[in-house]
């Protein structure tokens, strides 16, 4: 028997390159220190606050209201943060990890429940979506943008579950780049992988774990 009946997807920083290590290094090149022009941009990830991109997350704020917040919150601190300079930026190394949709694609065929349970904006939803064969790596998408929850908070992963036909916990396996929605779906029980920048030993964790 299976150890699970569902997986569940991070969508950016799994199927394509995560934006934390480039907005780390644009906060050096800038000469902030570690973590700043991160949480200038993202707000404090690990939770779920009224920064700007956290309202946009949550559907509550378009992302040009979102920018100016952003911008604005930055200039007070003394330093400049333009969430569209991390975008240009991550679209010089724009492209898909083709070996994790591979893998995806075949959870799914061999009969996992699975979805994407992502923090999104509305205004990138045609576009992500777009960039890989959706209905070939899940059956649903939980988006923060549409639900207004966003991780870390424990409401998305059980929505999620509940969409994938009430899957308990304990038989469920998510993949994350960022160890804080980790540590929430952990705490419910789910099992989990983290995928880093050198996410070869994470692919080869859940190839084992899904047989």
């Amino acid at each position: 028997m299976a150890d699970f009946d569902a997986v569940m997807w991070d969508f950016g920083g799994v199927f394509s390159a995560s934006p934390f290590s480039v907005l780390e290094a644009i906060g050096r090149e800038k000469g902030l220190e570690a973590g700043r022009f991160f949480e200038a941009v993202f707000g404090p990830y690990h939770g779920d606050t009224d920064h700007p991109w956290h309202r946009l997350e949550r559907g509550e704020i378009d992302f040009m209201t979102a920018r100016e917040g952003i911008m604005e919150r930055a200039r007070a601190d003394g330093f400049e943060a333009d969430p569209i300079e991390l975008f240009a930026r991550m679209g010089e190394g724009a492209g898909m990890r083709q070996d994790v949709i591979g893998v995806a694609t075949r959870v799914k065929a061999s009969g996992y429940q699975t979805a994407i349970v992502t923090n999104n904006a509305k205004e990138f939803r045609e576009r992500w979506v777009q960039s890989v064969p959706i209905d070939d790596i899940c059956h649903e998408i939980v988006d923060s943008s549409e639900i207004g929850i966003r991780k870390p908070d424990p409401r998305i992963f059980e929505i999620a579950l509940q969409k994938l036909g009430g899957v308990s916990p304990e038989r469920a396996l998510f993949i994350d780049d960022f160890q804080g929605n980790l540590v929430a779906a952990e705490a419910m029980g789910i099992r989990c992988v983290l995928m880093e920048d050198d996410y070869a030993g994470a692919l080869e964790e859940i190839q084992r774990l899904t047989g």
